[in-house]
C-alpha cells in the first residue's frame, strides 16, 4: 500500500486510540495522566513533523525533535470512558524563530452508539531540538493572516515572559531541595498532604533523542497530584484541569526524579495542587568512589481537583488548615489562580457543544 496520499507537510494531525482498562481510573474513567500523554505525543508529532518537513534529498538540515516547553491550560470538560476511542486533533497556530504554538483538541467517540463529545483543550509551546541539544530555528506558518499572526505574537510574547526559572515562594526548599520531606501534621494541613513519588528513568521511558517526553512527565505529576488531593479529601478526586506547566530542563535517561505534591489552596468545591519535579543528575564517578550528584527543578505544574462521591457528584472540599506565613503565602497566590481560572471559565461558552450537536456542560469548581 503506498503512502504517497499522506500529507508529511502539513501543520495539523490526528491520532485514534481505543482506551482500555490499563488506562481507567476507579471510577472506570480514563485517567486524567493518560489523557495528558496523549495530547503530548500529538503535539510532539505535529510539531516534529513540521520542523522536519519539506526536505529534499540533497538537503543536509539536521534532524529536530521537538521538545515541550510549556503547556498552557489542559481543560478536561468531561470524562473519557473505557471503550471508547479518543480522537486527538493537533494543529500548530503559530510560530516564533524558534518555538511552535500547538493546540490539541480531545473528542471521546462511543462507536456501539454513535457520537462524539468533547473532553479536554490543551495548548502547548515546543521548542526544536537537534541531536546535541542545540535549538533549531523554525520556518515561519505562512498560512496566517496579519491578525493572525499579531494575536500568535502577543500569546507568544506572555507565554516567555511568564515560563521563566522558578521562583519564591513556590519554590522553597521543598521544591528545589534533593532531600525528600515525609507526610507529616494533622488532617487536612499542607504537610498531611505532601506526596512524594520516586521514580529512575530508563531508556524504555525516553524517546528518540534519549530524553524524558512532557507527556510522560505530566502523567506522573497527574499521578502524584492526585494522591495529594485524596490524602487531603479521604475521597476519590479527579482532574478538573492542568495550569502553568513549565519544563525548565531537558531530564535525560539515568536520572533520578522525585516527583513532589502539595495543596497550596482549596475553594469550597475545589483545590489546587503544585508539583515539581526535581531531577537527580548521576556523575562521573569520584576519586574516593562514590557517586556525586546535583540536582535541579526539571519542571512544575499546577493541578486543579475536585472531590467526588461514590456516585461520582462533586462534594466539597475540606479548608486547607494554614500553619505559618509561607503556607499563607502560597496560600494568597492559588487564590489569585483560581480566581483567574474562574474569569476565564466565566468568559467561554458555559455549554460546550459536541460534534453531534448535543450541548454538554463542564464541570463547576
Amino acid at each position: 500500500m503506498s503512502g504517497s496520499n499522506l500529507n508529511l507537510c502539513g501543520n495539523n494531525v490526528t491520532i485514534c486510540r481505543l482506551m482500555n482498562q490499563n488506562d481507567a481510573n476507579i471510577f472506570g474513567n480514563v485517567h486524567g495522566g493518560v489523557i495528558l500523554q496523549m495530547i503530548e505525543e500529538a503535539g510532539l508529532i505535529v510539531s516534529t513533523r513540521y520542523c522536519n518537513f519539506p526536505k529534499s534529498a540533497s538537503d543536509n538540515k539536521q534532524v529536530a525533535v521537538a521538545a515541550l516547553a510549556r503547556v498552557e491550560r489542559t481543560d478536561f470538560l468531561q470524562p473519557m470512558y473505557v471503550g471508547e476511542v479518543s480522537h486527538l486533533h493537533a494543529r500548530i497556530t503559530y510560530t516564533s524563530p524558534h518555538s511552535l504554538e500547538v493546540k490539541v483538541t480531545v473528542q471521546a467517540e462511543n462507536i456501539f452508539k454513535g457520537g462524539v463529545r468533547l473532553t479536554n483543550k490543551a495548548t502547548l509551546w515546543y521548542v526544536p531540538k537537534s541531536a546535541d541539544g542545540t535549538t533549531i530555528s523554525v520556518k515561519p506558518l505562512t498560512t496566517l493572516t496579519p491578525e493572525e499572526q499579531q494575536a500568535g505574537k502577543v500569546r507568544y510574547e506572555w507565554q516567555k515572559e511568564t515560563r521563566g526559572s522558578p521562583i519564591s515562594p513556590m519554590f522553597d526548599d521543598w521544591a528545589v531541595s534533593l532531600v525528600n520531606t515525609n507526610q507529616s501534621g494533622e488532617r487536612h494541613t499542607v504537610s498531611n498532604s505532601l506526596t512524594t513519588l520516586v521514580h529512575f528513568v530508563n531508556s524504555t521511558d525516553c524517546h528518540m533523542n534519549g530524553n524524558l517526553p512532557g507527556g510522560y512527565a505530566m502523567k506522573i505529576m497527574d499521578e502524584a497530584a492526585g494522591i495529594c488531593a485524596a490524602r487531603h479529601c479521604h475521597t476519590p478526586c479527579v482532574t478538573a484541569s492542568m495550569d502553568a506547566t513549565n519544563f525548565y530542563k531537558t531530564i535525560s535517561k539515568g536520572s533520578i526524579i522525585n516527583i513532589r505534591g502539595r495543596v497550596i489552596y482549596t475553594s469550597h468545591k475545589s483545590l489546587i495542587v503544585q508539583v515539581v519535579i526535581v531531577v537527580e543528575m548521576r556523575n562521573e564517578i569520584m576519586e574516593e568512589g562514590k557517586l556525586s550528584s546535583d540536582g535541579f527543578v526539571g519542571c512544575s505544574a499546577f493541578f486543579t481537583y475536585v472531590s467526588l462521591d461514590k456516585n461520582g457528584r462533586t462534594l466539597p472540599v475540606p479548608p486547607l488548615q494554614l500553619t505559618n506565613k509561607d503556607e499563607t503565602d502560597r496560600y494568597e497566590d492559588g487564590e489569585k489562580m483560581y480566581l483567574r481560572q474562574k474569569r476565564v471559565r466565566s468568559q467561554s461558552v458555559t455549554a460546550i457543544p459536541s460534534v453531534t450537536g448535543t450541548a454538554t456542560k463542564t464541570t463547576q469548581i
